[in-house]
């Protein structure tokens, strides 16, 4: 049965999947959708998942949508490389890692980002430098353990660094954009203030098959 994905340039849950699929060496096709022309919209795409979101797998006549359900299926069914660990513990530090990136600093990236690519940080920009201190303390978290550690958790690359790797590079380009200085002041450079992380990054883009993973209109 093939694998196929269906998934956007630049879409940190897209990127996450993209990371899995390549640490596993698994073979897929790749089906590349443009937000710009709503092809996630498409009657095609409404079918598989009702929300019209990316990322969407389906391996043979099976699909699944939502990015983390995506990354545990994949290591359910294919459990070469593992990537929610090697026990229960170990899996249950994963998952509550995730959980956490996800309630406490998906929403502040997510704000913060999109007002940048949409030219409205002079707008709102005491809510966006509100949404950076949250983003910082959950950074300084993130940078306390890979200071001990070369992954987020443990010894091993993992499902946790495909989830927060991608919402990093993707903050890290919306701050370099010169509307956002003041916003990214205390965050960039990235080797000053968080240097564990900065290494961290360059392990991941050192990866087998990461340049394969990299958002194509970001070239």
């Amino acid at each position: 049965m093939a694998i196929s994905l269906y998934w956007g340039s630049g879409s940190p849950h897209s990127w996450r999947v993209l990371l899995a699929l390549e640490h596993k060496g698994l073979t897929y096709e790749s089906h590349l959708l443009h937000f710009d022309k709503q092809e996630h919209q498409s009657p095609l795409m409404l079918k598989m998942n009702p929300r019209g979101r990316l990322p969407v797998l389906k391996d043979g006549e099976y699909v699944v949508f939502e990015s983390v359900a995506v990354l545990y299926y994949l290591d359910v069914k294919y459990p070469q490389g593992p990537i929610f660990g090697a026990t229960p513990e170990e899996a249950g530090v994963i998952m509550r890692v995730i959980c956490e990136f996800q309630t406490y600093a998906e929403p502040a990236l997510s704000r913060i980002v999109h007002a940048i690519f949409s030219d409205g940080v002079a707008h709102a920009l005491e809510e966006l430098t509100d949404a950076m201190h949250v983003v910082a303390r959950e950074a300084r978290t993130i940078e306390g353990r890979l200071s001990k550690e070369l992954w987020i958790v443990g010894s091993q690359y993992s499902a946790a660094d495909m989830v927060i790797f991608p919402w990093i590079q993707v903050l890290r380009r919306a701050l370099d954009k010169t509307a956002a200085a003041e916003l990214g002041a205390r965050f960039l450079p990235m080797e000053k203030h968080y240097p564990a992380l900065a290494r961290w990054i360059g392990r991941i883009e050192s990866l087998p098959g990461y340049a394969r993973t990299y958002p194509p209109h970001w070239h």
